[in-house]
């Protein structure tokens, strides 16, 4: 059995420095999910199951962060798959609807993260990037830089080598993203800066600049599934968005083989799941008119604009070059929200919050920050150890 799932309620949190947010992560999460609660005008007794999201923290912190939200005896399932958890837990209780499992389920993901870059927590075990970073070692010299920024700069100097891009073509997209976010109350970062401020930020490692890289944050996010029978039942249809598509795509024998810098981040699993995501919607990618894309790095905005189609192959700068895909360009507008690298990347939340953001786009409620006209979505999210996950929406009808 196979359901028609729609998107009914979304909320989140704005999304802060680490240290500096008042409260906790259950307190964070009590209210992206009440104001998901409140978006679709339900009361939480009728959720039947959650996925509840996060990197770092103790086993059952999803239990500790719903039970805010009611002590209703539902399942509860800590997800935990790197910086593509939010949209995995958005996986999971889309798949629980759509299978006829329940006819509503929640996805919810926080984070309260430290300062400073990511790195490992526990050392008396086996890295899950050993093999990323094995393979990335083999490629290039490994320099005195976080692994996060030198995994994913790795790749913006090959594509520079293979394909011509240069570091100007990564600091727009750092440009647009912080301009994006000017407009998002939500966003860690509301400034904009020119591109020479971009430019001239710390260079972090080569050509990521401070300013073309996500930072740590604090925060939550919530979405609510629904069957076609309860959006029915609730009449929710004037605001319910419909996701038409979706794919979760792990590592593939390419992302070793191909000894490749652009594989090695996932640049071949977001391509199957783009295209994986886009079949089941029936949908072809020009008729995309707005998208969420996990910008880390703006490298990665750039090599994921081929993963999704939006180019071909060596030719993502292209796009940065039309000035394609911001407000009055060619499109589809990517990351109106801000993106990853000025709203902020809680990892639990980050995937939750683009599909809050691409709900309301859909809605037509994202005011200053509206991409008019909007009719289609996609959702890009993506974990390096690894899973990209991709997501179609459309308004309901």
């Amino acid at each position: 059995m196979s359901q028609r799932t729609f998107v009914i309620g979304v909320g989140m949190t704005k999304f802060d420095k680490p240290g500096t947010k008042e409260g906790d992560y259950p307190d964070w999460a009590k209210e992206a999910g009440e104001m998901a609660l409140a978006d679709a005008g339900i009361a939480y007794d009728l959720v039947e199951e959650a996925y509840a999201g996060y990197c770092y923290g103790d086993s059952t912190a999803g239990q500790r962060a719903v039970y805010g939200l009611g002590l209703t005896g539902i399942p509860v399932v800590n997800v935990n798959n790197n910086c593509s958890t939010g949209s995995s837990a958005l996986y999971l209780a889309r798949r629980a609807v759509k299978g006829g499992l329940a006819d509503c389920a929640l996805a919810i993901g926080f984070e309260k993260m430290e300062k400073g870059s990511l790195g490992a927590k526990f050392m008396d075990r086996t890295n899950p990037m050993d093999k990323h970073f094995t393979a990335l070692v083999e490629l290039r010299e490994w320099e005195n830089a976080p692994p996060a920024p030198q995994m994913f700069g790795s790749a913006g100097r090959e594509h520079m080598e293979k394909y011509g891009s240069t570091p100007e073509h990564y600091a727009w997209i750092g440009w647009k993203n912080h301009k994006h976010s000017v407009n998002n109350p939500y966003a860690q970062f509301q400034d904009e800066y020119s591109l020479q401020d971009i430019k001239d930020a710390k260079e972090i490692y080569a050509p990521l600049t401070k300013l073309q890289c996500s930072p740590t944050s604090d925060g939550a996010g919530a979405v609510l599934v629904a069957s076609e029978r309860f959006v029915d039942e609730h009449d929710l249809w004037d605001t319910a968005v419909e996701i038409v598509g979706q794919s979760l795509v792990t590592d593939i024998p390419t992302t070793f083989s191909d000894k490749s810098a652009i594989t090695l981040v996932g640049a071949k699993m977001s391509r199957q799941a783009a295209l994986r995501a886009l079949e089941e919607a029936q949908t072809d990618i020009g008729e995309v008119d707005v998208i969420e894309l996990h910008d880390c790095f703006s490298a990665n905005e750039l090599l994921t604009y081929e993963a999704l189609g939006l180019a071909a192959e060596g030719e993502g700068h292209k796009l940065v070059d039309a000035e394609a895909t911001t407000y009055g360009g060619a499109g589809p507008v990517v990351n109106p929200s801000g993106g990853l690298i000025s709203k902020g990347h809680p990892l639990g939340a980050t995937g939750l919050a683009q599909a809050s953001e691409l709900t309301w786009q859909l809605r037509g409620t994202a005011d200053k920050r509206q991409v008019q006209g909007a009719r289609v979505a996609l959702q890009h999210n993506i974990g390096l150890g690894g899973a990209a996950v991709v997501t179609v929406y459309k308004k309901a009808a």
